[in-house]
């Protein structure tokens, strides 16, 4: 009788280590308090990255609705604005902020020191000086990377293979975005390699997007690159437009403006990295430190080509490209 006590003692002691912590946060009736921040537009309910986080967080009977409050301030372009918000989030108690692009990150890491910050999209952030190493990035930030050089060369490589006679590529990049910086620097150095030139399109502001357009008729590329942050996001449409009335070949870094009507993107799964993100803000909300937490590289990674665009263009997707392709839009 007295063994059987023990093992049912220890079995439920076992059970209370192994329990779900946020089981047992319902129980106490805790409410997480997550921060999202961003440069560019709210991530409404209808985003994908907002609904790869919140089916992550359900695995993990974290719920919208029941103990999951999402905390959100945007600034909607006005980067200058960031720093503010992120100061905001701070004062409302918020347990974590998860942060999309690198000028978010970076305000989150000046602003909100002592909340615990998960970065998406933020280009290198070794090199852009947001945490000390992948292994261990010291601070309060972690968060999910990307392989920018890796990715630069083979955007560039499926834009060749689709564009056979490419010698000069146009690149449209946020010139104010450090992190995006160095991501064009990547796609420069890989453009090098394949032996294509660069037209190097640096933007600061929405005005700006007419003076690239106008260099790109007075000097016409054999296809556009557009390094994907805020601003060119929030103006993706006009370079669709731009590059579809122009005959000009396009590639991005994810699927957004290929809905819109451009030829192709390739990049990280978006599912990915909600999925990854989320799964370091439960190890955080469970009481891990994010200088402890390595920063995790996507695994998976989404080709989308849009075959309207491709035969409005006179193109065809050579079997290498359309066999490889995750998603078909036609």
């Amino acid at each position: 009788m007295a063994v059987a006590r023990r093992k049912l003692i220890i079995a439920l002691g076992s059970a209370a280590v192994t329990w779900p912590f946020a089981a047992r946060a319902q129980q106490t009736g805790k409410i997480f308090r997550v921060g999202l921040l961003s440069g560019g537009p709210a991530i409404g309910a209808n985003d994908e990255r907002r609904k790869t986080l919140l089916s992550a967080l359900a695995a993990h009977d974290i719920i919208e609705g029941q103990n999951l409050v999402f905390v959100q301030r945007f600034a909607d372009g006005h980067l200058e604005r960031l720093n503010g918000l992120a100061a905001e989030l701070k004062a409302a108690n918020v347990d974590v902020i998860i942060t999309f692009g690198f000028p978010a990150a970076m305000a989150a890491k000046v602003s909100a020191k002592d909340v615990a910050v998960v970065i998406t999209g933020a280009g290198d952030p070794v090199a852009t000086g947001l945490v000390d190493g992948l292994s261990r990035p010291g601070g309060n930030i972690t968060g999910v990377t990307e392989l920018s050089t890796e990715l630069s060369a083979k955007r560039l490589e499926i834009l060749k293979d689709t564009v056979p006679d490419l010698r000069r590529v146009a690149m449209l990049w946020n010139a104010a975005d450090l992190g995006m910086t160095l991501r064009y620097h990547s796609a420069e150095d890989a453009a090098r390699v394949l032996g294509v030139k660069v037209q190097a399109l640096g933007v600061r502001e929405p005005n700006d997007f007419e003076d690239a357009f106008a260099a790109m008729t007075r000097d016409r590329p054999d296809g556009i690159l557009m390094v994907n942050d805020a601003l060119t996001m929030l103006n993706r449409k006009r370079i669709v437009e731009f590059a579809n009335a122009n005959r000009l070949p396009s590639i991005f870094e994810n699927g957004v403006p290929v809905h819109d009507g451009g030829l192709m993107s390739y990049g990280p799964s978006q599912s990915d990295i909600g999925e990854r993100a989320a799964a370091l803000v439960v190890r955080i909300l469970n009481g891990a430190r994010p200088a402890d937490l390595p920063l995790e590289l996507p695994t998976r990674f989404d080709l989308v080509i849009n075959l309207k665009t491709a035969k409005a263009l006179g193109l065809v997707f050579p079997p290498t490209v359309s066999a490889r392709a995750d998603e078909v839009i036609e």
